[in-house]
């Protein structure tokens, strides 16, 4: 989506009983193979995964058949240009994957752990990961807010988001899981710059500071992806890990280019 509204709703347009959608085996666009060189084709099934499964249960909306590529898979794996190498990372509110899977496609050196509160959807995610045999990936089921949820995963490099809330809200439920030092990439829009200016003072209350708009995947798409990317404070203590299942930080290494 990038430049694209990001606010929009991923199952705009749910599928109606019976009605089949078109393009579901649409061209590979050629930017594909640059974002996921020799692993174009776990991206291409889950493209397909997505056209199929992902519309028959209320995942994806029908009218975006088409744009899978454009909008969804490449839109979210080029976030990948401003996360280092090995980081760990959690995906709030997955949904259908987006933008974790496309993310762990194009990045294997990633650890990568979805959280996702609807059973349907958490099912969903579980099935793909199965069928693309996707190692570093995992589902967790519940709310990013959750104390359980929290103890469970612990702290991560990255915490990643896609049309999920407001960035008032978003950095609430974003912040506690960044572990010091690292960062929240945050998947927006053209209202990223303004949610910034509006929402900065109360975010860094919060512990993300330096906010900044970058933008993704400039050689790739003709629409590269927004992201509002906010570094959590780091402190002389130990990072402080809520559960057992906390992740080392490595969100100070320099990014892939």
């Amino acid at each position: 989506m990038g430049t694209l509204d990001e606010g929009d709703d991923l199952a705009s347009g749910k599928a109606v009983s019976g009605e089949v959608a078109e393009g579901v085996h649409s061209p590979t666009p050629p930017a594909a193979t640059g974002v996921f060189g020799d692993r174009l084709n776990l991206a291409q099934d889950y493209r397909d995964i997505l056209a199929t499964d992902g519309i028959v249960q209320g995942l994806i909306g029908p009218r975006e058949v088409d744009r899978l590529w454009t909008r969804h898979v490449l839109n979210c794996a080029v976030i990948g240009e401003v996360i280092a190498p090995g980081s760990t990372v959690i995906d709030i509110g997955s949904g259908a994957g987006l933008p974790g899977i496309p993310l762990a496609i194009a990045r294997p050196d990633l650890s990568v752990t979805l959280v996702e509160p609807l059973l349907r959807r958490s099912t969903f995610l579980d099935s793909v990961i199965a069928r693309l045999g996707l190692d570093g990936v995992r589902v967790v089921r519940g709310r990013a807010e959750e104390k359980s949820v929290r103890a469970e995963i612990g702290t991560a490099d990255v915490v990643t988001s896609r049309a999920v809330a407001p960035l008032e809200r978003l950095a609430g439920w974003s912040a506690p899981l960044v572990a010091s030092g690292g960062v929240m990439v945050a998947i927006k829009g053209s209202s990223a710059a303004e949610e910034i200016e509006r929402d900065k003072a109360v975010v860094e209350k919060r512990g993300l500071t330096r906010l900044r708009v970058v933008t993704c995947g400039t050689r790739f798409l003709d629409y590269p992806t927004t992201v509002v990317v906010g570094d959590k404070v780091a402190n002389n203590l130990p990072d402080r890990r809520r559960g057992t299942k906390s992740h080392g930080t490595r969100a100070t290494k320099r990014p892939r280019q």
